[in-house]
């Protein structure tokens, strides 16, 4: 008995890593593109705001998987569905790189969409709920990681080869590796459970609840988040994927200097995940999100501003290490907001959002860059961290209102 009991935290640990991995994973697609996009887009003769083919394709995936993740948890399993999401996700990284024209480009986009969609937001479930806030924001982190590493493997890529296309095959040969990673430890991830007459009332994890999609929807709370998923995540991706291209195209700053620097973003955005999780259980969480999204707006000022290269840079790794803890942090939180029994649902919900302005506001960024100037961009940034900290604001009225005691 001892042993089994010895037997079970180890498990966790050791899933928890595997979840730690999978974010890195899921994190190195994310900077791919930004740094590739150039070179990617000289190669199939498409004009600047063409990315947004390409982003929308992926959404569409991405809004399909993680919008319903709740039913495919209670249907699949949790473990069944990263190795899926793993197995999707590769093939179109590979994909990307034996694709013959553009139009096969952005219809593989919508594959590596819904797999990405279902790794993250059964990721994010799972973790809400079993385990806390500190290893929520880790989990992030690894995002991170990922994301700092993948300008800097397409920096190497067009160095070495003069091909973005090392890079991507790369990157799917890793999320390959993972596929076979949840198909080895699958019988060790929690089932589904089977709700009876005899158990309804026993203790159920957020991921036990069945409960619909249209009683979420009808919750004022749950469209408050959706807004703020999409201007948060079109905030992240507006400068993933557009920083690159501003500081070569507009700003005259050399293609390797410009790539170290999108990966400085992703490198502040890192450093203030891992931070977070250390001393997340010691600040209010209202207090954190509203320091964190005034710095970030203070950050997009001094980019748009740009004085001097030196307080751009300082702008823009202002925004990045600000913006880290917001995500998480609004994820692991969806259960107060919300209720246990809607929080399934809303955190799915809400990572669809995401996706959906990961891809609209990026690519309305590529139409402003390209009817008005790149400089446009900066802006627009802005705006979207300004819009996010009023809604954050709101939904605590809103929250005191609903729920005066908390």
């Amino acid at each position: 008995m001892k042993s089994d009991n010895n037997h079970l935290p180890r498990t966790r640990a050791n899933l928890l890593v595997l979840a730690y991995a999978a974010f890195v994973t899921l994190g190195l697609p994310t900077g791919l593109l930004g740094v590739a996009w150039p070179t990617l887009r000289a190669d199939f003769a498409v004009p600047l705001d063409a990315m947004g083919f390409l982003l929308f394709s992926s959404t569409i995936g991405y809004l399909t998987s993680s919008f319903f993740i709740a039913k495919l948890i209670n249907r699949f399993g949790i473990g069944l569905l990263l190795i899926f999401s793993s197995v999707a996700s590769a093939v179109s990284l590979v994909g990307y790189t034996v694709a013959p024209g553009w139009s096969v480009i952005v219809a593989i986009g919508c594959i590596g969409g819904f797999g990405s969609g279902v790794m993250d937001a059964g990721l994010n479930t799972y973790l809400a709920s079993e385990y806390n806030e500190g290893q929520m924001q880790w989990l992030h982190a690894c995002y991170g990681v990922g994301a700092t590493l993948s300008p800097i493997v397409v920096t190497a890529s067009l160095a070495q080869f003069v091909s973005w296309r090392p890079g991507y095959l790369f990157v799917g040969i890793l999320t390959a590796a993972m596929a076979v990673s949840f198909w080895l430890t699958l019988s060790a991830w929690k089932k589904p459970k089977t709700l009876t007459p005899e158990n309804k009332d026993s203790a159920r994890g957020l991921m036990d609840y069945q409960t619909s999609l249209r009683d979420t929807l009808l919750q004022s709370m749950t469209w408050i988040s959706i807004l703020m998923f999409l201007l948060y995540t079109g905030a992240e991706f507006t400068l993933g994927n557009w920083t690159y291209t501003l500081l070569t195209e507009s700003r005259g700053v050399g293609p390797q200097w410009a790539g170290l620097w999108a990966g400085g973003f992703w490198a502040t955005f890192t450093i203030g995940r891992v931070l977070a999780g250390l001393y997340a259980h010691r600040i209010r969480l209202n207090a954190l999100m509203l320091v964190e999204m005034t710095l970030a707006f203070a950050g997009a000022i001094l980019f748009w501003w740009n004085p001097s290269p030196a307080m751009s840079l300082a702008g823009l790794f202002l925004v990045g290490f600000a913006m880290a803890p917001i995500f998480p942090g609004l994820v692991s939180s969806t259960s107060q907001r919300v209720g246990p029994h809607h929080a399934a649902n809303t955190i799915g919900i809400q990572l669809s959002a995401a996706a959906l302005g990961g891809a609209l506001l990026p690519s309305l960024a590529g139409v402003l860059a390209q009817r008005i100037s790149l400089e446009a961009i900066p802006v627009m940034l802005a705006i979207s961290l300004l819009g996010l900290l009023a809604l954050y604001w709101l939904s605590m009225r809103v929250k005191r209102v609903n729920h005066p005691g908390l």
